[in-house]
């Protein structure tokens, strides 16, 4: 097992491994202890790895990578479940490279690992680590995505690629192409799996699988996993690990807020926030892109740098949006759920829902962009009177009350514009149920004005 492997790589041999076998699966638990003081150079690793973890800086693990590293180095399928910003790439690369550098007999220009992710913006991230990782090692690292190129893709493909890290579409793209086979494919990773699965890249998923040699390894990973999404791995792995930290909770260091606001005083009491908050840089998510293109014109008005990422935009809009946001450019960047899952971006103090989210893993994911590395962070969700349900679902999910905040100073009485007052169809509707517009406001603002 992955337990005694880990075991035995730090002399701890005798222990006997804590398992659940729960729903046909097993749960690890490794002891505290062992989770922190766990280090990199206590794994047999190839020595152009374990050179590049040093100039990478990384010393000790995190508790994904103590507890998933050593079983994908054996071999084992896996279902790794953590916070966002805990080193899942890492947990997932890592034994796959080192499984590939240890296999010298198949010689090949097919891809031997597919990773798949379901964004442009996390192929990029999960190509440039991969790209550190193996930069000593005669290893290729491909990117496969929508926005570039097919005939500098199928180039690169054709001279050979031992890691291809691909969105689904456009990996069947190539495959339809007749671009690239998976007839060598020995490790397939499903990175964000929980909305590569449930997001409707399930029959993209299904066919690209079916390719794919039965005797491979599996890996999925993703800050959560529901239950619906997990049933589908059976598809897919053979008696796989399930390693859960801390999922679908967000980390203690996060510092989280409501902040109820009328609909039609939502981004004043953003401008406001960034004027009275002390912001390094704030990551703001809303619900649509006209949204974010309105919220973004609006902050350039108030003299804000603001920069804008959604599908609309090309490949190389949103590189520089990016760039320009790590490097300090622009202290605000408005996305669409796009840079929810695998964004990152060192450094951000704030994440603004400026609309909620509808599901509840996708607020962990959003709010998982600061605190990351066990810094500290703000993560703030402005809450009109119809998001309610929403916020209840958010704190269901959590376990706990979010708690409520008024901003000072802030004239939260300003008259409703025609274009935001409600419909008759909307009246007709908020008629029927319990409470008023006005008394749902004042029990989300805990009855302060």
């Amino acid at each position: 097992m992955g337990y005694n492997f880990l075991c035995k790589q730090i002399g701890l041999a005798s222990l006997t491994a804590p398992m659940v076998f729960v729903s046909g699966r097993f749960f690890i638990n490794i002891p505290d202890f062992i989770r922190s003081f766990m280090r990199f150079n206590e794994i047999n690793l190839s020595e152009s790895l374990q050179k590049a973890i040093a100039t990478l800086g990384f010393e000790e693990m995190t508790p994904i990578q103590v507890q998933a590293i050593p079983p994908g180095l054996e071999g084992r399928d896996l279902i790794g479940c953590a916070q966002t910003g805990t080193g899942k790439t890492v947990a997932f690369l890592l034994p796959a490279l080192e499984r590939l550098l240890q296999d010298s007999t198949t010689k090949t220009k097919n891809p031997r690992l597919i990773v798949l992710a379901p964004t442009r913006e996390l192929v990029i991230q999960v190509t440039e680590q991969a790209r550190k990782l193996a930069e000593r090692t005669p290893l290729r690292v491909v990117p496969i995505y929508g926005g570039a190129r097919l005939s500098q893709q199928t180039d690169k493909l054709r001279r050979g690629a031992d890691v291809v890290v691909a969105t689904p579409g456009r990996l069947l793209d190539h495959v339809q192409r007749k671009n690239i086979t998976f007839k060598d494919v020995q490790i397939l990773v499903l990175d964000e799996a929980d909305r590569m699965l449930d997001m409707g890249f399930l029959p993209d998923i299904r066919q690209i699988i079916s390719g794919m040699p039965r005797q491979r390894q599996t890996m999925l990973f993703s800050a959560t996993m529901p239950a619906p999404v997990l049933a589908l791995t059976h598809q897919f792995q053979q008696d796989p690990l399930k390693i859960e930290i801390g999922a679908a909770h967000p980390p203690e260091a996060i510092r989280q807020a409501l902040y109820p606001v009328p609909k039609h005083l939502k981004t004043e009491l953003l401008t406001a926030l960034l004027e009275q908050m002390e912001v390094n840089s704030m990551l703001v998510f809303t619900a649509t892109k006209q949204e974010a293109d309105i919220v973004t014109r609006q902050l350039r008005q108030a003299k804000i740098a603001v920069a804008c990422i959604h599908g609309d935009f090309q490949q190389r809009e949103r590189i520089a949006a990016l760039e320009g946001f790590r490097s300090g450019r622009y202290q605000v960047l408005l996305a669409t759920n796009i840079a929810a899952r695998g964004l990152d971006v060192e450094g951000i103090s704030h994440v603004i829902n400026y609309d909620v989210p509808e599901h509840p893993e996708d607020y962990v994911h959003r709010i998982g962009r600061t605190a990351r590395a066990e810094a500290d962070g703000d993560a703030i969700t402005l809450v009109t009177p119809d998001d309610e349900a929403l916020i209840h679902r958010i704190e269901h999910a959590l376990g706990y009350k979010i708690e409520r905040k008024i901003l000072p100073d802030f004239d939260y009485n300003v008259p409703t514009p025609s274009w935001a007052k409600p419909s008759a169809k909307a009246l007709m509707r908020e008629a029927t149920q319990s409470l008023s517009l006005a008394d749902r406001w004042r029990s989300m603002s805990g009855g302060r004005r």
